[in-house]
């Protein structure tokens, strides 16, 4: 690619990374999609980006369609370059007109995996123990759990963020928008434990007022919270598979089970829009469905 769509790429990776506030695993995603279109422009010779017209756009669609990608995943490419384009659009007038008209395609309907309760006791229990390893791995796991934060809101979490004794922590979201999240008292204690003594021991000589620690005494990152889970699954024995945002969807759709009301969960959430959290409630329903199938004597 030439120096100006480099600096253009270059930059736009930088806002989101910067002023967006996305998370590591996001800014990747859209590294990757950005990088692949531009290949496809220096494929089909295209010199610059201004020379893009809804023919080229389309074009480009069907070279993922042709691949056999999923529908998510073309979505997904899709808009990650009308994003950037949008960008360009704002800061150079570039016109972003033919990613703007390009259709994404319809989704397939997944409802969110979660846990049940049966499932996440065997995590906690997988968590018992006296090492400071795994007094750090329950207040992770508890946490998570007690708030529903995304992975990258607790790896960024600091000691003056979290107030134990009123059972608050403040976390920094999508777009750095700052809110307040509560957490119960199976969080504040394992956090308690953990902060006891745990923290310095895993810190060693190391510095730093991140809340989570890894084994080498630095603060935890997000590839090693799924480290960590991966190890809490695999000695809790279970069959189901974890990726840390399966702890939000269960946080999420055990409070909407419980009764919870749709906003309060969107603002724990830190939902900008409400359509985000209207899923949980098709896996509520499912959720239902499930435990009459299981229970009722003549289901």
């Amino acid at each position: 690619m030439d120096d100006k769509v480099l600096q253009l790429r270059n930059e736009y990776i930088s806002y989101v990374r910067l002023e967006k506030n996305y998370s590591v695993h996001t800014v990747s995603e859209y590294e990757k999609d950005i990088d692949e279109f531009l290949e496809f422009l220096a494929a089909e010779g295209i010199p610059t980006i201004e020379d893009i017209t809804y023919q080229e756009a389309r074009l480009f669609a069907s070279r993922l369609y042709d691949r056999g990608l999923s529908r998510a995943t073309i979505s997904r490419k899709i808009s990650s370059v009308r994003s950037f384009f949008n960008y360009m659009n704002g800061r150079y007038n570039i016109d972003d007109t033919s990613f703007r008209l390009l259709h994404h395609p319809k989704k397939e309907e997944r409802l969110p995996a979660f846990f049940y309760v049966e499932e996440l006791e065997k995590l906690f229990v997988a968590c018992q123990g006296s090492k400071p390893r795994d007094f750090r791995d329950l207040a992770l796991l508890e946490l998570l759990y007690a708030t529903g934060i995304r992975v990258s809101e607790l790896t960024s979490i600091k000691l003056g963020d979290i107030d134990n004794e009123l059972g608050i922590v403040r976390v920094m979201g999508k777009g750095r928008k700052e809110r307040y999240v509560p957490f119960g008292s199976y969080a504040q204690s394992a956090i308690e434990l953990y902060m006891a003594d745990s923290r310095l021991l895993l810190m060693k000589n190391v510095k730093h007022d991140q809340l989570f620690v890894n084994l080498r005494g630095g603060p935890l990152t997000e590839r090693g919270v799924r480290h960590v889970l991966d190890a809490i699954v695999e000695r809790a024995a279970i069959q189901s598979k974890i990726y840390p945002h399966m702890l939000r969807h269960t946080f999420a759709t055990h409070l909407l089970s419980a009764g919870a009301d749709m906003r309060t969960v969107q603002e724990l959430l830190g939902h900008s829009d409400l359509s985000s959290t209207q899923i949980y409630t098709h896996t509520t329903k499912e959720h239902l469905r499930r435990t009459y199938m299981n229970t009722h004597p003549r289901a």
